[in-house]
């Protein structure tokens, strides 16, 4: 689950770096293992600058200065069961033909075969396991086979055509070509978030923005703004004063199954996605979870109601409302911790949830707690947290979860863990609860979740990480890869990933 973002600014005078760099803060959320800029000059030149690490430590004042040019895109990664290498930082290059970048939010889930078909059909030299970079060449396979001097709108639609026929899975992406244009396109599931805005500058012309979250639009001044429907795709021309955006529906659309997960945990709360309020779903999800807590759990035997920091918050306060009972912060956060889902082993995992939470013991000594998270993924967090509430002398622990129980791997771009992995699979609640050492567990109901997030318009959402069944279909093949993958990295000691990246000139490298 990546972020990307994309800017064409009116004034070609004007550098559009320093906002790519402001967006990249809003969007920081969605991505903390890497993020990239690549901006493209008035000669069609292109410059990056790309690096692992927080978007502060990667765009330092001096190397964001020699990113020239007033179109750009950026990316910040959020690892999955590639690797962590500089290498896969995004966004990726290829200079044939024209001169393509690519940053793209999601996961193909047919990479096996794409990857036999760029080596055996196309000849195109894949680098990384990054599926991004595989996309990136079936676009390029795709435009290449117009052999043009110079591209116009109807061949890069005709080309995302042979993508979409291509490729399967869940994909937002946002790219550019030198000297041309900046383009954005969808899943024909609409899986992952992709919104476009236009902002009107004091002389009338318009700036034009592609991003995952409307919070990043809002925060730009980007006022009038809506969702690129899933099979849908858009080109904005570098100059705008010769042209204006083009809207296409390049295939016809498969559904419209935004990830569910987005609302639970992901979105930031003051986002808009697909027309449906994060943070108003997250006070829906309040409600229904109280509704279920009280047929499996006596309200009088519970004291006070807490939040996992940060994302359960909205939703722990709502239940805490609707049971009539008292809201406390029993947990002070650490900011300066990453998730812990996604670490590479056990202890580390273990040990990071006390460095990145403390328990106050006032809040917990003598009462009967009720703890609200969004989600358990495999339970490091949940089994610490409780044995935290327990030492500091809480004296019954219940915990709830805003999410339904998490049986499946997510396959569209959160790397969760094999689903051996996960708490959930393959037991019961009973088990879970004895599991995490805590009196019940409580999980939100697959149908009351939907019923907080569904709309007029959209009333079906990918849900696969619940059931395990996913909106492409029966990906055993991918899930199996996706093992084969995660065991070789974990075994390699050297030599398996290139740690820099053999294209552009990498600003952030020095």
């Amino acid at each position: 689950m990546c972020g990307v973002l994309g800017i064409v600014l009116a004034d070609q005078s004007r550098m559009v770096a320093p906002e790519l760099c402001d967006g990249c803060i809003f969007l920081q959320h969605r991505g903390q293992d890497a993020a990239g800029i690549a901006t493209c000059g008035n000669r069609g030149r292109i410059y990056q600058c790309k690096g692992n690490g927080m978007a502060r430590d990667v765009f330092t004042q001096n190397r964001v200065a020699g990113l020239a040019g007033s179109m750009g895109i950026a990316h910040l990664r959020y690892p999955t069961a590639g690797s962590s290498a500089n290498s896969e930082a995004q966004p990726f290059y290829v200079n044939s033909p024209y001169g393509i970048n690519l940053a793209h939010n999601g996961n193909l889930v047919n990479t096996a075969s794409l990857s036999r078909y760029m080596d055996e059909d196309v000849h195109r030299h894949i680098n990384t396991d990054s599926d991004s970079e595989l996309l990136l060449n079936i676009f390029a396979a795709e435009l290449e086979k117009h052999n043009k001097y110079r591209v116009n709108n109807e061949d890069v639609f005709l080309a995302l055509e042979g993508v979409y026929r291509l490729c399967r899975g869940g994909y937002a992406v946002v790219g550019m070509l030198a000297g041309f244009a900046m383009f954005g396109f969808r899943d024909p599931n609409g899986i992952r978030p992709l919104l476009f805005g236009e902002r009107v500058n004091k002389d009338g012309s318009k700036d034009y923005m592609l991003a995952s979250e409307s919070v990043v639009l809002k925060a730009h001044n980007f006022n009038k703004f809506r969702d690129l429907l899933p099979g849908e795709a858009v080109i904005v021309p570098k100059d705008l004063s010769k042209g204006e955006p083009e809207f296409r529906q390049v295939v016809p659309m498969n559904s419209y199954r935004p990830d569910l997960f987005e609302y639970v945990y992901f979105a930031r709360p003051d986002s808009v996605l697909d027309g449906i309020s994060v943070y108003h779903t997250r006070l829906e999800m309040g409600v229904k979870l109280a509704e279920n807590i009280r047929s499996k759990v006596s309200p009088d035997d519970i004291d006070v109601v807490m939040a996992v920091p940060d994302t359960a918050r909205t939703c722990a306060m709502q239940c805490a409302t609707t049971l009539g009972k008292p809201y406390r912060e029993g947990f002070v956060k650490n900011r300066y911790v990453g998730r812990t889902f996604i670490m590479p082993n056990q202890e580390q995992r273990v040990s990071s949830v006390r460095r990145k939470l403390n328990a106050m013991e006032s809040e917990f000594k003598g009462k009967n707690v009720l703890i609200v998270d969004d989600s358990i993924v495999r339970g490091t967090t949940s089994v610490e947290i409780v044995n935290m509430a327990k030492e500091s002398g809480a004296k019954k622990v219940y915990f709830a979860s805003a999410a339904p129980a998490i049986r499946y791997n997510h396959i569209y771009g959160i790397d969760l863990t094999d689903n051996k992995n996960l708490i959930a699979f393959d037991r019961t609640e009973d088990e879970i609860a004895e599991l995490l050492g805590c009196e019940k567990v409580i999980y939100q109901t697959l149908e009351d979740l939907i019923a907080c997030c569904k709309t007029d318009k959209i009333d079906k959402f990918e849900v696969g990480v619940f059931t395990g069944n996913y909106v492409t279909g029966v990906e055993d093949g991918y899930l199996n890869e996706l093992a084969r993958v995660r065991a070789e990295n974990a075994k390699a000691t050297c030599d398996l990933k290139s740690e820099v990246d053999i294209g552009l000139y990498n600003s952030a490298d020095y």
